[in-house]
């Protein structure tokens, strides 16, 4: 089962080398990884997506929270989470099959960044499998090039309902 990590590490050299370290000790597996700055120029927030059963991904959170740079970990499984991925890709475009490719840009909302006379470079964003259904829709015209990000992943909080007061009325 796949599962999303997040961890507020220190923002400091060598903690991205640590956290993958601790993997490879352990012999578990990366499936994804995003690091970014957060507001707090101090920290960062590392978005790590593991494959494995609930035990094994229990014992990673568990050892990750162990390393001192490490701030705080948190397994989204169960959660309601709101989980992205971006990806650029170039296509082979003739100029005949233009209008074919940029009716599946627009069809699965992705923005044209790069166009030449023989390809097209487009940007998409969204869950996992709105990116993997992209690549398989571009295959037949050909894939020159692709570079995909990792899982960012944040917790949806949770919703009130908000009240009117009479007063208010």
């Amino acid at each position: 089962m796949k599962h999303i990590l997040s961890a507020l590490v220190q923002n400091k050299p060598g903690v991205l080398a640590h956290v993958a370290g601790m993997f490879a000790a352990r012999a578990f597996n990366i499936d994804s990884l995003a690091v970014g700055r957060t507001d707090d120029p101090s920290l960062s927030r590392m978005t790590i997506v593991v494959i494995g059963d609930d035990r094994v991904v229990e014992q990673v959170r568990k050892q990750l929270a162990k390393i001192v740079t490490v701030v705080k970990v948190q397994d989204f499984a169960g959660m309601d989470v709101v989980a992205r991925d971006l990806m650029l890709i170039s296509v082979a475009c003739p100029p005949e099959k233009r209008p074919e490719i940029l009716a599946l840009v627009e069809m699965f909302q992705g923005k044209v960044v790069d166009i030449g006379s023989k390809f097209v470079m487009v940007e998409v964003a969204g869950p996992e499998n709105k990116i993997e259904a992209f690549i398989e829709a571009c295959r037949p015209y050909g894939i020159k090039n692709l570079v995909r990000t990792g899982t960012v992943a944040m917790a949806r909080q949770p919703r009130t309902a908000v009240v009117e007061s009479e007063e208010g009325k």
